[in-house]
C-alpha cells in the first residue's frame, strides 16, 4: 500500500512498549508524528529517539503526540528504552510500536526491499487530528532525521490550516508568509490581512504572519 498526502492514516491495533495500542483511539484529537526505525539497539535510532524525547515539551505545545515503530517485539523495546534514557540523558515519554508481524509496516509502506527486506526504512508521517496524512519523510537507513525540521513543518501546517496563507522556503515561526494566488479580491485581502502586504510581483504577495 502506498500512502499519499491527504489519505486517511491506516488504523491498527498492535502491541507496544506501553501495552496494546489502537492507533486512532490513542491519537484522539491530537496531531501525531509516527516514525519507524530499522531495528532496536542501533546507534542512529538511539539518537533519534533521544532527540524526540527531549522535544516532548515542544510537541506538547503544538498538541502533538509522538509514536515510534520497529519490527522488534515489545520486550526488546522496553530494554532498549533503558539504553536510550541512559545514553541520551532523557526520558522516553512516548510508545514504541512492536510490529513483529510487519502489518503496520505494510500498511504504511515502511519496508523498501532495495534497502532491506526485513527492516523498516526511516519513514516519518505527520498526521492531523482528522487522521489525514499531512507530511511524509523517507530517509535512508544510514541517515538520521532532522527533528527541528519536523517541528518547523508542523508549525507551518498548523498556521496554514488556521489562516489563508502559504509559507515560503526556509520559513520559521514569526517570519513573513505568502498570500495564496487563490485569493484575488482586494476587499477579502484587506479583511484577512489587515497588516497589509508587499507585492514584488503580482503573484508574489508577502504579509506579516497573521497570528504574531
Amino acid at each position: 500500500m502506498t500512502l499519499r498526502l491527504g489519505d486517511t492514516a491506516p488504523d491498527f491495533e498492535q502491541d507496544s512498549s506501553i501495552g496494546k495500542i489502537r492507533f486512532h483511539e490513542w491519537a484522539g484529537d491530537s496531531w501525531v508524528v509516527l516514525f519507524s526505525h530499522p531495528a532496536d539497539f542501533t546507534p542512529v535510532c538511539t539518537t533519534e529517539l533521544g532527540l524526540t524525547a527531549k522535544l516532548k515539551p515542544e510537541f506538547d505545545k503544538r498538541n502533538v503526540k509522538a509514536i515510534a515503530l520497529s519490527v522488534d517485539p515489545a520486550e526488546k523495546h522496553i530494554d532498549w528504552i533503558k539504553d536510550i534514557e541512559a545514553t541520551q540523558k532523557t526520558v522516553v515519554g512516548f510508545p514504541i510500536v512492536a510490529d513483529a508481524d510487519k502489518s503496520v509496516s505494510d500498511k504504511y509502506d515502511m519496508i523498501h526491499p532495495n534497502q532491506s527486506t526485513t527492516a523498516t526504512v526511516r519513514s516519518l508521517f505527520v498526521i492531523d487530528p482528522q487522521k489525514k496524512v499531512r507530511l511524509i519523510f523517507t530517509y535512508p537507513l544510514t541517515t538520521g532525521r532532522n527533528f527541528e525540521e519536523v517541528l518547523r513543518v508542523i508549525d507551518a501546517l498548523q498556521l496554514t490550516d488556521g489562516y489563508s496563507v502559504a509559507t515560503p522556503g526556509n520559513w520559521k515561526d514569526g517570519d513573513d508568509v505568502i498570500i495564496p494566488l487563490t485569493i484575488q479580491d482586494e476587499e477579502v485581502i484587506k479583511q484577512k490581512f489587515p497588516k497589509g502586504y508587499k507585492a514584488e510581483r503580482p503573484y508574489l504577495r508577502v504579509t506579516p504572519q497573521p497570528n504574531k
